[in-house]
């Protein structure tokens, strides 16, 4: 019983303080204490320069040649890619919608892991975790958003959609990507920040999950669960339950354990990520949709996170 009882209470030390700063944007927003001009602003503020800063100075600081794990990134890489062609095809045999099915593969496999992600793998294991996270999160950025560009566009067989060659420059441009590029060479000859640089980088990095997580909890619109279809749903069952309870067992059988094991399972089990939502809308896919996904995973993983995070601890991963 007080193995249980003990498993509980680091369950709910790790995933409550998220979910209470989530909710309370939520609540904040409705009490008109912060609107959307905030949201708005302060998603923009943490994916130009506060999330940056937090990945360049937890990839900077790490030691590259301990940390770098080329088996967890390829599994990261394998996984994703067999699950969103089986997600694909899964969902071509019953939505014939083309603007819904694009929703629906998008909304199954892309997670927000670039917050409520490495917000929990901080929890879980602090700084070494953070580094870890961000490691993984400089692979699936760019690889989420080639993904999402192409079932955006092909089940559309639009001819005016966004080409490749643009999508790699704007990954090329990406905050985050410029920012684990200038972190690497810090990281693997060692080099120590200038303190200045380390001190300011502090400031901007300690407001990134607070802010972010506000940010979210803002845009929860509740009133669209009325509108919740059976592709949302079957999208949120994918991402929540599915992903992680089939890759994160297939990755233990093939020798990944403690911190790797346990930051795989949050990757597979964090919510659908709300870019998502704005790159629906904007190529013409069902951004309602899209929308739903969005808010029935981010409050369906306050359930399904604390649940396996439980379970890893039970077993003894973590």
């Amino acid at each position: 019983m007080n193995l249980y009882l003990e498993t509980l209470v680091f369950t709910g030390q790790i995933v409550a303080p998220i979910f209470f700063i989530l909710f309370l944007g939520y609540f904040l927003l409705r009490l008109r204490i912060i609107n959307e001009n905030f949201v708005n602003t302060a998603s923009k503020l943490v994916f130009t320069l506060t999330l940056p800063a937090l990945v360049f100075l937890s990839i900077a600081r790490m030691d590259f040649h301990a940390m770098f794990n080329p088996h967890l990134l390829g599994y990261v890489l394998a996984s994703t890619l067999v699950t969103y062609i089986l997600i694909w095809w899964a969902g071509s045999i019953w939505i014939k919608v083309p603007e819904d099915l694009a929703s629906f593969i998008q909304g199954a496999f892309r997670s927000n892991y670039g917050i409520v992600g490495l917000a929990v793998s901080f929890n879980l294991f602090g700084q070494p975790g953070l580094a870890q996270a961000s490691l993984v999160l400089a692979l699936i950025i760019p690889l989420y958003n080639v993904l999402a560009i192409i079932c955006l566009t092909l089940p559309l067989k639009r001819s005016d959609g966004v080409s490749l060659k643009q999508t790699f420059i704007e990954i090329a441009r990406n905050p985050l990507i410029l920012a684990v590029v200038f972190a690497l060479p810090f990281s693997y000859f060692g080099t120590e920040l200038p303190q200045l640089l380390s001190r300011t980088g502090d400031y901007f990095a300690d407001l990134t999950l607070p802010l972010a997580l506000l940010a979210i909890g803002g845009s929860l619109d509740l009133k669209s669960l009325r509108e919740t279809s059976g592709s949302s749903f079957w999208a949120t069952l994918i991402k929540l339950v599915l992903l992680p309870a089939i890759l994160t067992p297939i990755a233990w059988l093939l020798g990944f354990e403690g911190q790797d094991l346990a930051i795989l399972m949050v990757l597979f089990a964090s919510p659908t990520a709300a870019a998502s939502f704005i790159m629906a809308k904007a190529m013409g896919a069902n951004a309602k949709l899209a929308a739903n996904v969005v808010l029935t995973t981010t409050l369906g993983s306050v359930v399904t996170l604390s649940i396996s995070i439980y379970l890893i601890r039970l077993l003894g991963v973590v």
